[in-house]
C-alpha cells in the first residue's frame, strides 16, 4: 500500500499540520481523529488495515489529518471564546489548504468523503455539514453532535456556527440547505454499549429529519462498545455501499 506523509506549516493555526495519505489512486476519504489524537491514530489503531482491500484496489484514497482538539475542546486552560476560535480556524485549514491538496492529487472537482470516530464523528459531521458544496458526504461514528458542554454555558457565533446541533436547526437559506437535501452518502452510526450515547445520533436524526436531510441512522446492538472493534467493523462496512 502507498503510504505519503507530508507536512506544512498552517497559515491558519500557526504551526505544523501533517498529514499522511494511503493509496494510489481512488475516491478521497479524510479522516478525522478521535479525542487529542495524531495524523496516525487510524493507522496505530489498524482501522487503515481494516479498508485496505478499498485501497488497494485503487477505490479509495484516504487521508488522515491531525486535530486541534487539544488546543481547542480538551484544553481544560483555555478560555471557551479560544476554544471556538480554534475549530473556525481548523475549519479553514480544511478548506483552504487541505482540500487543495486533495484536488491537486484526486482531481479538481474531488469532493471527499468525510470520517472520524468519537470526537472524530463530530469533526467529519461539522466538515459536511458546514460545506456540502465542497464534499460528497460523511460517516460518522459514535459521535455527539453538540459541544456546548464543553465551553461552560459560553456562547459567540463560532459556537453557533460549529455547533451542528444549533445550526442545523435554524437551516433555511437557499445555499446549503438545497445541497445538504440532496445527500447520498451521508451516515450516522452508533452503538449501544459501553460508553456508547445513540440517543446523541438520535437526537441528529431528528434534526436532519425535520429540514429533509437524506440520511441513514443505524443504531447497532448493546454488544457495540465505544471501540475500535466495532470501528473497524462500521467505517469498510459502510464504505463499501459507496465503493461498489
Amino acid at each position: 500500500m502507498r503510504r505519503d506523509i507530508t507536512s506544512w506549516f498552517s497559515s491558519n493555526l500557526g504551526m505544523d499540520m501533517p498529514l499522511v495519505a494511503y493509496g494510489h489512486s481512488g475516491y478521497p476519504l479524510l479522516m478525522f481523529p478521535t479525542a487529542a489524537a495524531d495524523f496516525l491514530e487510524y493507522e496505530r489503531f489498524y482501522l487503515v488495515d481494516a479498508i485496505k482491500d478499498f485501497i488497494e484496489a485503487g477505490l479509495i484514497r484516504a487521508y488522515s489529518i491531525n486535530s486541534v482538539n487539544k488546543y481547542s475542546l480538551l484544553n481544560r486552560e483555555s478560555h471557551p471564546g479560544w476554544k471556538v476560535e480554534m475549530l473556525s480556524r481548523y475549519d479553514r485549514y480544511i478548506t483552504d489548504e487541505v482540500l487543495p491538496l486533495i484536488r491537486n492529487e484526486c482531481g479538481d472537482d474531488a469532493k471527499p468523503l468525510t470520517t472520524g470516530a468519537s470526537l472524530g464523528a463530530f469533526l467529519a459531521a461539522n466538515t459536511y455539514f458546514k460545506h456540502p458544496d465542497l464534499f460528497r458526504g460523511t460517516i460518522a461514528m459514535s459521535g455527539s453532535y453538540d459541544i456546548y458542554n464543553y465551553l461552560e454555558s459560553y456562547y459567540d457565533d463560532n459556537v453557533y456556527f460549529n455547533n451542528p446541533m444549533m445550526y442545523l436547526k435554524n437551516l433555511g437559506d437557499g445555499f446549503h440547505l438545497p445541497k445538504l437535501q440532496q445527500a447520498d452518502s451521508l451516515v450516522i452510526v452508533t452503538g449501544q454499549g459501553a460508553y456508547e450515547a445513540p440517543d446523541r445520533s438520535r437526537d441528529l436524526s431528528g434534526v436532519l429529519h425535520s429540514k429533509g436531510i437524506p440520511h441513514l441512522l443505524e443504531v447497532w446492538g448493546h454488544d457495540v462498545n465505544h471501540d475500535w472493534e466495532w470501528w473497524r467493523k462500521m467505517l469498510p462496512y459502510y464504505l463499501g455501499r459507496f465503493c461498489n
